[in-house]
């Protein structure tokens, strides 16, 4: 360890609120020929049942006085692996010139880490999951979907272009709240459940659900250059979309078809209400112990 920086003083949206530790290994003659870099960090570590930290890290690596690679994703399933070059640099090149970025790799690492934030992100796949039960139609389900990703998405590129900054303390309490009351709209309102109240609640929970979807990869981002971060931040939002369809629609089909069994339509909207509330009772409750661990951690700063 060679150095620490603290995290910065100053509460505003571009302070560095993280500390930052230097740390310098040797390399012993003859010089590597490749270095693998594997994260193992909090890989113990559960913060709720069923449900571990995961630690994923931006990487900019290169050789003293050549252009570094930059928006490398090193997370515990995706390693990084650089091959060293030990060629003296030509005489105008520069550190400080424009990185090397691997558009191609990057979009399909970023796209992983979405999908991958998704299919683990139980909060979120439960707001979701409260939305899908509510829909009667296909066209019901566009909507709610779209308004829904419209808003998470504004608030995800705010964030990591580093132009809006919301507390966890804030945000994650808030999402947690918006699965109680979506799911509890849907058990004492199930007729209400569909029209511009519930797209409005959509919208609105999404700007929260933004910015707890990357969490601190948001803060790492802001370090990329120009349509690196761009770049970035399309390939994550995609994959937070696919993830999203991985759970939206094998849900929404298994609706349809289970109300599709049954011969007469009164049957259909007997069945679609009991799934509704039934369902919903279920989703509310997780919702609820989702947001006591928010609000213990708002209260005792720890999980």
């Amino acid at each position: 360890m060679v150095g620490v920086t603290p995290p910065a003083d100053d509460a505003s949206v571009t302070a560095n609120r993280y500390a930052a530790y230097d740390i310098e290994y040797s390399f012993s003659s003859p010089q590597p020929k490749l270095i693998e870099l594997h994260d193992e960090v909090l890989k113990d570590g559960h913060f709720s049942a069923g449900a571990s930290w995961d630690a994923t890290y931006v990487v900019k690596i290169g050789v003293v006085h050549q252009p570094p690679y930059e928006g490398l994703l090193l997370t515990k399933a995706n390693p990084i692996n650089f091959v060293c070059d030990w060629t003296p640099a030509p005489v105008d090149a520069s550190s400080e010139s424009p990185p090397h970025v691997d558009r191609g790799a990057m979009f399909k690492d970023y796209f992983t880490a979405g999908v991958h934030h998704i299919l683990t992100g139980y909060d979120h796949l439960l707001f979701i999951s409260a939305l899908v039960l509510a829909a009667v139609s296909l066209w019901d389900l566009v909507k709610v979907v779209t308004a829904f990703t419209l808003a998470h998405t504004i608030t995800l590129t705010l964030a990591a272009l580093n132009l809006v900054h919301v507390s966890e303390r804030i945000s994650e309490p808030l999402i947690s709240l918006s699965i109680v009351f979506i799911a509890l709209q849907n058990v004492f309102w199930p007729r209400q459940s569909n029209g511009w109240i519930r797209l409005g609640a959509a919208f609105f929970f999404g700007l929260f659900h933004g910015l707890g979807f990357a969490g601190g990869l948001l803060e790492n981002m802001r370090g990329l250059h120009g349509a690196t971060v761009l770049t970035a931040i399309l390939a994550f939002s995609v994959g937070v979309e696919a993830g999203h369809q991985m759970i939206v629609l094998p849900l929404f089909a298994g609706l349809k078809l289970a109300r599709s069994t049954q011969a007469s339509d009164f049957a259909r909207e007997r069945l679609r209400f009991a799934a509704l509330r039934v369902g919903s009772a279920v989703i509310s409750l997780a919702g609820l112990w989702f947001l006591v661990l928010a609000m213990k951690l708002c209260i005792t700063g720890h999980e």
